[in-house]
């Protein structure tokens, strides 16, 4: 399950996204995700849904690998439309049992949810599998750039994201490591009542910890033997430009979240 997450991972590929600004691409994936969470009917879900695989294809990222960010996070699905169709009330009943009744509206809204959750997983993955850490980072200062003049450290806030993204896979790679140690050493994950297995990850969680506040550490340790000053004054080596390609896809996204709230009218309501 620990190699099945893929958050922050970048993956090299020459598609039509991962040519994009770091800037534009940010700017629409925030598109995507409130136009997910705006969307009130199964026509504007649908189009959603569509447009999140044209991106999945556009991407060049493996369907394999876009899969393998989802599964971690099935059972959170499954358990979010669950609840939404045992506590859903309206339309027709299906199922009365004691307390337990299950209405043709629980079903709808609980296949609403399970999409919608499935599109916003997906789509903010495509960010991090298209960008590099530093593409982000100078992207998410120069977004951020207008709060410099209210004293906000906007370096220092974009540094402190790309880093903790950046870790994820690197404490992903400790945590198999430490598991794959504590099974070489006679223990046991999968049996047992769920206090026991509660326990049985403690011997992981501790040395998991000092690893990685060792890593901080000494990552803090690097940057200031590198005279590391962020902020006004610094240069970078690439400098990132908006290109007619950043307006074509702007234009297009624009047009998307105008669809999505068009259907949201023209479409029966389900949530």
């Amino acid at each position: 399950m620990i190699s099945d997450i893929t958050l922050g991972q970048y993956y090299r590929a020459d598609s039509v996204l991962h040519r994009l600004d770091a800037r534009a691409k940010t700017v629409l994936t925030f598109f995507v995700i409130t136009a997910t969470f705006f969307c009130r009917s199964f026509a504007s879900l649908g189009l959603t849904a569509a447009f999140t695989v044209f991106l999945v294809v556009l991407s060049s990222v493996p369907t394999r690998m876009v899969v393998r960010s989802v599964r971690p996070l099935l059972w959170v699905l499954l358990f979010t439309g669950i609840m939404n169709l045992f506590y859903q009330r309206g339309g027709e009943v299906l199922i009365e049992f004691s307390f337990i009744t299950i209405t043709t509206q629980g079903i709808y809204v609980a296949i609403f949810m399970f999409v919608r959750i499935l599109c916003l997983v997906m789509a903010g993955s495509l960010l991090t599998y298209t960008t590099t850490p530093t593409q982000l980072t100078d992207a998410l200062e120069r977004l951020l750039s207008p709060l410099r003049h209210i004293k906000v450290p906007v370096h220092t806030f974009a540094m402190m994201m790309t880093l903790a993204l950046r870790f994820i896979p690197v404490l992903l790679e400790e945590i198999g490591r430490i598991m794959n140690a504590q099974k070489a050493r006679g223990a046991e994950w999968e049996t047992g009542g769920l206090l026991k297995r509660a326990k049985a990850l403690i011997p992981i969680f501790v040395p998991l910890l000092v690893s990685a506040f060792r890593r901080a550490y000494d990552l803090a340790l690097a940057m200031e033997c590198r005279c590391y000053t962020g902020g006004q004054g610094r240069t970078r080596m690439n400098r990132s430009r908006f290109a007619l390609r950043d307006g074509i896809a702007l234009i297009v996204f624009a047009a998307f979240v105008a669809g999505v709230f068009l259907l949201n009218y023209v479409g029966g309501r389900v949530v």
